[in-house]
């Protein structure tokens, strides 16, 4: 089987080939800078898209595309570093994105989003062109759920700070874990207090696991 790759490690006439030949293009949406509570770095989404998109090339033969780090954040705005384009801009970026791709003869695209604001824009996309699957991670990897001690939050709580704690534990400020403060004071919601590096290589492994099974649901033939 042909081993998966990250597009940018192509030259153009290798890309033209996998595009030739008909490959799976995955484009991973993940903040590069939105606020993620006062532990955990603003890249913190970008890292999770990155590793979901690396896990699947190490399991499928699909071509990743550089993570797309700019969206629609309206909630962040006011928390220092956090970068956000406008519901229609970030369309428009996807659009054109995802156009010239399709330009270039890729028929197969997945896109896989980590954030929450941006489903709503991006299955608006994916609705007009209907031939783009669109995986929210926060539909994913519900069999690692059971490990997950504190179940509220959504927002740099116990399963993103569990997380970055398995890709980059350097990045977690351990002395500030804790139940978060309202959300305007804090950008978090939940409780981080719980969270493990084991806790995040299951969370990631379990989606990982659902990406293949949706990808291999849309295209059976791509193994």
């Amino acid at each position: 089987m042909t081993k998966g790759v990250w597009l940018e490690d192509l030259t153009w006439p290798e890309a033209k080939a996998r595009f030739g030949a008909n490959a799976v293009v995955i484009v991973p949406v993940g903040a590069a800078a939105k606020a993620h509570g006062p532990h955990l770095p603003l890249k913190t989404d970008a890292l999770t898209a990155r590793a979901l998109a690396q896990g699947l090339i190490e399991r499928l033969p699909v071509v990743a595309a550089p993570v797309l780090g700019f969206g629609f954040y309206p909630a962040f705005t006011s928390f220092a570093g956090s970068q956000h384009l406008s519901a229609d801009t970030f369309k428009s970026v996807v659009r054109d994105l995802v156009g010239t791709l399709a330009a270039q003869g890729v028929t197969r695209i997945a896109i896989i989003n980590t954030g929450v604001s941006t489903e709503k824009p991006l299955d608006e996309v994916a609705n007009e062109r209907g031939d783009i699957l669109v995986l929210h991670m926060r539909r994913l990897g519900g069999a690692a759920d059971a490990l997950i001690e504190n179940k509220e939050g959504g927002h740099a709580d116990e399963q993103e700070t569990s997380v970055v704690l398995a890709l980059e534990p350097r990045s977690v400020r351990m002395d500030r874990l804790g139940p978060a403060e309202p959300f305007e004071m804090s950008g978090a919601t939940g409780d981080s207090t719980k969270a493990t590096a084991f806790k995040g290589e299951r969370l990631l492994a379990a989606r990982v696991d659902d990406l293949v099974a949706a990808i291999l649901g849309r295209w059976p033939n791509l193994t």
